[in-house]
């Protein structure tokens, strides 16, 4: 049985450069979106600010971590049986803990959990050390920690082996999840890569984050344990705006027929 997860791409929130609605008109759009979602068949929902572009390179600030918290008890509202996660870019996987543990979520993404990538927001460093000890300070080991390799929009600093980096985000920084991505939001990733670190990662599952159509399931299903998807379940198959229910429900339908979910 397959794991999907749905992802809602939040608007720009308060405080963000682009920031246009109210917080009441933010939290209905999520809730709205995470019925649409249930109602589909999804399970797992996460949550991301997806318009907050461009995103700090470390601690995201108060009005986000706040804004995020809202939209986190908004969708539990909506949709309470639902598992929930939490993604807080560009890679603040310290407030994405505190904010699942006050809201229930079930787990978080963290983009670079070890070694250092180079992105647009400059040299990012895994924080596995610091993050996980706050997790057992606030007493939530219950949250688990999703994180990537060779994620998008980034190089490493040097050549490193993917299998050594699958490895060092399992076995030292103690990921629950891997996540294989393309190099860009909504890209496909590459079959032979995702197969790689299938082979790395052992008994720990991996998902693929991105780019996953309708189109490609049957083969993603072979060298994946699940799916994280946002891109296709919006009308015009790209990131951001509210989730059509058309493209959710036939995205969900086709999932579990080629993962036996």
């Amino acid at each position: 049985m397959g794991t999907l997860v749905g992802v809602i791409h939040l608007p720009p929130l308060p405080g963000s450069p682009r920031a246009a609605l109210s917080m009441p008109e933010i939290m209905a759009g999520a809730a709205r979106d995470a019925r649409t979602l249930a109602d589909a068949g999804f399970v797992h929902i996460m949550l991301e600010n997806f318009g907050d572009a461009p995103f700090f390179r470390g601690r995201a600030p108060a009005v986000t971590v706040s804004a995020m918290t809202a939209c986190a008890l908004a969708v539990r509202a909506a949709v309470p049986l639902a598992s929930l996660g939490v993604n807080v870019l560009r890679n603040d996987g310290e407030s994405a803990m505190q904010i699942a543990h006050v809201t229930g979520a079930k787990y978080i993404r963290v983009n670079v959990l070890a070694g250092a990538r180079v992105t647009d927001q400059g040299i990012i460093q895994g924080e596995s050390a610091s993050l996980l000890r706050r997790r057992r300070e606030l007493g939530a080991d219950g949250v688990a920690v999703w994180a990537d390799v060779d994620v998008k929009h980034s190089a490493p600093l040097a050549p490193y082996p993917l299998e050594q980096e699958v490895k060092d985000v399992t076995e030292r920084a103690l990921a629950a999840a891997v996540l294989v991505t393309g190099d860009g939001t909504g890209h496909g990733v590459d079959v032979e890569k995702l197969a790689r670190v299938k082979g790395a990662a052992g008994k720990v599952p991996v998902f693929v984050a991105s780019g996953a159509t309708i189109e490609t399931l049957n083969v993603l299903a072979k060298h994946a344990d699940g799916v994280i998807v946002g891109s296709a379940l919006r009308a015009d198959g790209k990131a951001g705006g509210a989730i059509d229910a058309a493209r959710a429900k036939a995205f969900a339908t086709a999932f579990s027929a080629a993962f036996g979910a």
